[in-house]
């Protein structure tokens, strides 16, 4: 059973994230390491997120530059990302983050730490994108239903199975997740709205916090699919998609396929008075 968890958030406002994940740990001086690969200013952002984190009262936030002029396995590098409580990716361009750190011994790290210790991976936007063994990183509106149109690639692997895609509702992207999901069918996909983001604990179950809507694309049932038989420029057919709607307070279950409520003494949102203490 995987320890970890998965923080992901659709982009936007990412304060609810950041306060989350100060709730989620519990303790002001667990480390935290924030890597801004993807974005297009990387020691900006870095420092950014870094002073945004250290606001909320958590003391102990370092930043990795990891970009074309710094490398990923330095020495430095690698003995901080074995002491890590949480480590976050900020949003920017997931190709970025793939083309920077995967095949690292940094991120094998962060993998078997995954696997086996109760450590955070957290990311908004790229940074979520980029977090299964899959993602999705171009298809625009209707185009996006071309064969073609809609490209994925490999992701960091952290989860299997799954396309996460952000910025969900508002850059109308649930054609070429619908798309993505057709077809890879084993694939289950998740689209976040901005504001709005999932917890998925032991690798299977997905909890929603924030204030928008979850999308849930399951193509397990679908009787028929065109998108291995169809040239490029030919829009693809699908017959029998499922979808869900979560919003705070609903989980979805990846092995079983179940959509259901959360009790409320289990919402990831729900602070002790500890927390409440600490996060004030």
């Amino acid at each position: 059973m995987i320890k970890g968890k998965l923080i992901a958030l659709g982009g936007g406002d990412d304060d609810g994230l950041l306060k989350l994940i100060r709730s989620q740990i519990c303790n002001i001086t667990s480390r935290i390491e924030v890597i801004a690969t993807a974005a297009t200013e990387v020691l900006d952002a870095g420092i950014a997120y870094k002073k945004a984190f250290e606001e909320f009262g958590c003391n102990h936030v370092r930043f990795m530059h990891i970009d074309e002029n710094h490398k990923a396995d330095t020495p430095e590098y690698l003995e901080r990302i074995k002491q890590a409580d949480v480590i976050f990716f900020t949003g920017g361009d997931q190709l970025r983050l793939a083309k920077f750190l995967k095949g690292t011994e940094l991120l094998g790290i962060m993998h078997r730490r995954f696997r086996e210790e109760e450590i955070i991976i957290s990311g908004t936007s790229a940074g979520a994108a980029v977090m299964s063994d899959r993602m999705i990183y171009d298809g625009y509106g209707h185009y996006s239903l071309i064969k073609g149109e809609m490209k994925t690639t490999k992701g960091f692997g952290f989860i299997q199975h799954i396309y996460i895609d952000t910025h969900f509702a508002e850059r109308g992207r649930f054609g070429r997740l619908a798309h993505a999901v057709a077809h890879d069918p084993e694939y289950i996909g998740i689209g976040l709205s901005e504001e709005t983001g999932i917890i998925i604990k032991e690798g299977d179950q997905v909890e929603v916090f924030g204030t928008g809507v979850v999308t849930i694309i399951d193509a397990s049932q679908v009787r028929y699919s065109n998108t291995r038989k169809i040239e490029e420029n030919e829009p693809i057919a699908v017959e029998q998609l499922i979808m869900h709607l979560l919003v705070q307070g609903y989980r979805y279950c990846l092995k079983e396929h179940i959509f259901q409520p959360v009790a409320q003494d289990e919402s990831p949102t729900k602070l002790t008075a500890d927390q409440r203490l600490l996060s004030s």
